[in-house]
């Protein structure tokens, strides 16, 4: 009865095809009106999960209480020596800042005033002491350079140097270091390429990389959501105002950009790219195939034309249902082309199997009319299983693929619409010649033969190979890291991992708000005992703790180093000829004492530069005077402030910081950093494993990626065991026999055992990207399946030598194609996609063509 129906449905639309033709275009329109205008897309991983989680809605209200943390843009500074990235931060910081237009805010986190001021005190005692000891040992050296802070008062100290070397009152063991930056630097002056000197690591020596090689400038940018990379503008903004500094522009500074604004642009820019050329390429694959598969461009047109129409009408659909799509949903289009190409062929295929009265004018519209009688009724039962599979994801947390499987689960049904009225319409315009009974595979009945006669051992391979997938399934590892599915050649996945060098700008933190700030500083120390805890910050984090130890030591330096390092009226800056009365003199000096200095010694490399130097132009000399001493003034600044370090307490700490550690009304935030990165998603749980235990309520971006990932094994377990339960429940209405449900249900599940056992074995990770596999599995796999059964059912002997075995075949070819672009994808993510649906359709199709043939019981009939 239901045959009828459709044949009846069919025989009206091909009587009226230029009515039927007109209005799937008027809709078609109307559809794409609808997406191009109100369907958008979000590269926001956050937005793929229910709010209805509760580790969700932890993680989305410290959103809301901190937006100064969310949605960043970071400039991260790389410069070979520290004052150059400061310099560059400091620009770049003032003209951001002044760009209201682009940025709500631009300021650099790591040169707060409190915390330059307060460097000393931060200190460890042991490392404070020996610093300070150092710094006092080198006191007459930068009395010199503060009463003359210029190359000549450089000169002048090598001299004391000398002095003392003759008079055998200096120990120079405890100055190599500065020695031999000065003798690099100036070897680089006399030879003519002079390099500014960093006087922070001279002075300061491993300690000046304590806080991290880079420097940052944090901004929150004003962005663009009408556009496909909102932070654009912005980017470009940022970009345009580093070029113009003079360190960039050189290349003596990088300047790289990254924070979530940045990887969100550049992840659809990624997934973007090659999109139109694969797209293009693929097309004319798919083309291909159809031509190979019905032998005629009459039917490829038509199935073409069918194919983006149905598209259309989906995606107006989707527009109207979702509004946004994200990163899985926005690949409805692949499924809904690769499972639809395969009613259209189906359909096509068994209608030029038809014969045809040349003669009678009415033949075509009885082929069209028996075609959707024979097939229309297993293209239906196909659909309804394929949109249960899909739609069986809509409930679950995971909004990615419930998405997904809305739009696909509906897309199947406009499908086989399109298929049955659409498709035979357009067939009955281009009108392609029938009696084509080469639509089948006659040369595969010995095989079909030979697999019957083996049937018993085919079964016990393929129940072989089931045991083995059921062995490896708990061996499937979902990675739910975002950052794993991203370019990792892009520019802010590179500036990200060199972020990653400092716990405190790690990707992986975690956070945990309290009550106040006595729980704070109660939760941070049991934090900062969990495993692979590298530090946990609160407020209490900014105040330096032992400073009744500290302020002693640093004021006893103090009054050494400070009556000597205030200089009221410093001399003023030399010129040409000032220097090489300086570098004359002072090369003498030390020229007199080279006999009593190692011959190993820097000294001996910086008089010989010296002598070199006397003999340069003057525009050489004043070069090596600017390189020498252009970041000297800012570090005995910085010197003198910080030795005037005094007692501070909660209440010092500036609201620039503070803002970030707690609330007006009292709460507090505990930020807790790992020691190291994640490069292994199991390593990543056991880090918030840990953490959990200590405080289920924490919450953060390693929390996030752990609880995602959950959430989303357990979304597809729902899914997964409700898809089965729907499908299993429409084939037993529509095949009224247990036995024939389960010869469809088999080879899916084969199928997806297969897939478990070449995703363990390869190794293929599972991801954000690649789940919607699962989904198209069970799509493609009912489809194909219920073909052969039906078939079965309908008394033809041989499954492979029959135009659905062509149409299934050609089908899967043409999936495949489409998924195969998406293998060869620059996107990490896009490209595991395509490698795991290629995977999932070959185990489908071995499933089908072997299996199913073995599986189906034997009978006695007649051969069709």
């Amino acid at each position: 009865m239901l045959s009828t129906y459709i044949s009846r449905l069919t025989s009206f639309c091909v009587r009226h095809a230029f009515a039927v033709i007109a209005l799937f275009m008027v809709l078609s329109v109307a559809a794409g009106y609808a997406g191009v205008n109100f369907l958008g897309v979000t590269t926001d991983t956050s937005k793929m999960l229910s709010d209805r989680l509760a580790w969700k809605q932890r993680s989305d209200e410290m959103g809301r209480l901190f937006p100064q943390k969310e949605g960043l843009l970071v400039a991260v500074i790389e410069a070979d020596i520290p004052e150059k990235g400061q310099a560059v931060a400091q620009i770049l910081a003032g003209r951001l800042s002044a760009d209201h237009k682009n940025f709500e805010f631009a300021n650099r986190p790591d040169a707060d005033p409190y915390l330059m001021r307060n460097g000393l005190l931060f200190l460890q005692a042991p490392v404070l002491e020996q610093v300070l000891d150092q710094t006092i040992s080198a006191q007459p050296f930068l009395a010199a350079l503060a009463q003359d802070p210029s190359a000549r008062g450089l000169f002048s100290s090598l001299s004391l140097v000398a002095q003392g070397v003759k008079l055998g009152q200096a120990d120079l063991k405890g100055f190599q270091a500065p020695l031999e930056g000065f003798a690099r630097n100036l070897e680089s002056a006399a030879a003519g390429k002079p390099q500014a000197l960093s006087w922070e690591r001279l002075l300061g020596g491993e300690l000046a990389d304590m806080a991290g090689r880079y420097q940052f400038v944090v901004t929150k940018p004003k962005l663009d959501f009408g556009s496909l990379q909102p932070g654009g503008n912005a980017a470009k903004a940022m970009r345009d105002a580093a070029n113009s500094i003079e360190f960039v522009q050189n290349g003596q500074v990088k300047v790289h950009l990254t924070g979530q604004v940045q990887l969100d642009d550049e992840e659809f820019a990624t997934v973007a790219e090659g999109m139109v050329a694969g797209l293009i390429g693929s097309l004319l694959l798919v083309t291909l195939w159809l031509f190979a598969a019905v032998h005629s461009w009459r039917v490829v047109v038509p199935i073409v034309l069918t194919l983006i129409v149905g598209l259309l009408l989906t995606t107006g659909f989707a527009a109207v249902a979702v509004g946004t799509l994200n990163l899985i949903s926005v690949a409805f289009a692949i499924l809904f082309v690769g499972i639809a190409v395969d009613f259209a062929i189906q359909f096509s295929v068994r209608f030029r199997a038809q014969s045809e009265d040349e003669n009678d004018p009415q033949g075509g519209i009885r082929a069209l009319a028996a075609t959707a009688k024979e097939t229309g009724h297993q293209i239906l039962v196909a659909a309804l299983a394929t949109s249960a599979g899909f739609l069986a994801f809509t409930p679950t947390a995971f909004l990615g693929v419930a998405q997904l499987g809305l739009i696909a689960g509906v897309g199947m049904l406009v499908a086989f619409v399109c298929t049955t009225t659409f498709l035979p319409a357009l067939l009955r315009v281009f009108h392609p010649s029938l009696n084509c009974p080469s639509m089948g595979y006659a040369f595969m009945k010995p095989v079909d033969i030979w697999i019957r006669q083996k049937r018993k051992g085919f079964l016990f391979v393929f129940g072989l190979v089931a045991v083995f997938g059921l062995v490896l399934v708990p061996g499937l590892q979902f990675d739910g890291d975002p950052l794993h599915t991203k370019n990792p050649y892009s520019e802010g996945m590179k500036a990200l991992q060199m972020l990653m060098t400092n716990p405190t700008s790690s990707p992986y933190s975690a956070d945990l708000l309290v009550a106040d700030l006595d729980q704070a500083h109660k939760q941070a120390e049991r934090l900062a005992k969990v495993p692979g805890v590298h530090d946990a910050m609160w407020l209490g984090s900014f105040v330096p703790e032992d400073q009744k130890e500290k302020l002693p030591l640093i004021q006893d330096a103090a009054g050494i180093l400070l009556p000597t390092l205030i200089v009221p009226d410093p001399k003023p800056a030399p010129d040409a000829q000032a220097l090489r009365e300086s570098v004359r003199t002072t090369a003498a000096a030390l020229g007199e004492v080279l006999d009593k200095v190692p011959s190993d010694s820097p000294v001996r490399r910086i008089q010989a530069a010296l002598s070199k130097l006397a003999s340069a132009p003057d525009d050489i000399l004043m070069a090596a005077n600017k390189a020498l001493v252009e970041f000297l003034p800012p570090e005995l600044e910085q010197l003198r402030v910080m030795l005037q370090a005094k007692p501070v307490d909660l209440k010092d700490v500036p609201k620039s910081l503070a803002s970030g550690y707690i609330l007006p009304d009292g709460r507090a935030l505990v930020e807790v950093h790992p020691s190291g990165g994640f490069a292994q998603s199991k390593a990543l749980r056991k880090f918030v494993t840990g953490l959990q235990k200590v405080d289920p309520d924490i919450a953060g971006s390693a929390v996030d990626i752990v609880e995602s990932a959950r959430a989303i094994v357990k979304a597809f377990e729902q899914a997964a065991t409700a898809a089965i339960i729907m499908i299993a429940a429409i084939l037993c209405v529509s095949l009224r026999r247990i036995v024939d449900m389960l010869l469809v249900l088999a080879p899916l599940l084969l199928s997806a055992l297969m897939t478990v056992i070449l995703v363990v074995l390869l190794p293929e990770t599972l991801n954000f990207a690649n789940v919607i596999a699962l989904p198209l599995l069970l799509g493609v796999g009912v489809s194909f399946n219920i073909y052969f059964v039906m078939n079965w059912r309908d008394k033809v002997k041989y499954p492979l030598a029959s135009p659905t075995a062509r149409a299934v075949l050609f089908s899967a070819l043409t999936t495949g194609t489409a998924f195969g672009s998406l293998a060869l994808s620059h996107h990490p993510g896009t490209a595991s996609m395509g490698r795991l649906l290629l995977l999932s359709l070959g185990c489908t199709l071995v499933a089908t063509l072997i299996f199913v043939p073995a599986l189906l019981p034997k009978r006695d009939i007649d051969e069709r």
